[in-house]
């Protein structure tokens, strides 16, 4: 979906996750996500995770009830798990939203949507089992 329109974009992370998200304004209100070279909808990218797709749009609905038809969205997500996706995505729209008008961090900053969530997984150390996990003692 190669577009030649002005858009706001850079890269956001959670966990082990990474989305790059794209706001085009004066859009229509689709939210498109790049899934093997291809585009597709959000509801498809996601399932049956409703809870996921609302936590995407939280910072639109926050905004108020016209605020994400006024933009078309297009994510690009890489990294494992969809919560963690779902999470720079949104992390991705709410910044984008402050971006465009500082008046938004008023409203988004008490919700917490503009804060990157800081917890990674903990790396192995040497001669432990996992992160903190350690062999069982045996006294004999």
């Amino acid at each position: 979906m190669a577009t030649t329109k002005k858009y706001f974009g850079t890269v956001w992370r959670r966990k082990c996750s990474s989305a790059v998200v794209k706001l085009f304004p004066k859009g229509k209100g689709n939210i498109t996500i790049r899934k093997w070279g291809e585009f597709i909808s959000m509801k498809e990218y996601f399932g049956g995770h409703g809870y996921m797709m609302e936590d995407i749009l939280y910072p639109f609905h926050i905004m108020g009830p016209k605020a994400a038809k006024e933009f078309d969205v297009e994510v690009v997500v890489r990294g494992w798990g969809m919560m963690g996706q779902a999470e720079a995505i949104r992390l991705g729209i709410a910044r984008w939203l402050v971006e465009m008008n500082e008046e938004n961090r008023k409203l988004l900053k008490p919700y917490g949507l503009l804060k990157r969530d800081p917890r990674v997984k903990e790396r192995k150390k040497p001669g432990l089992k996992k992160a903190r996990k350690s062999p069982q003692w045996s006294k004999r």
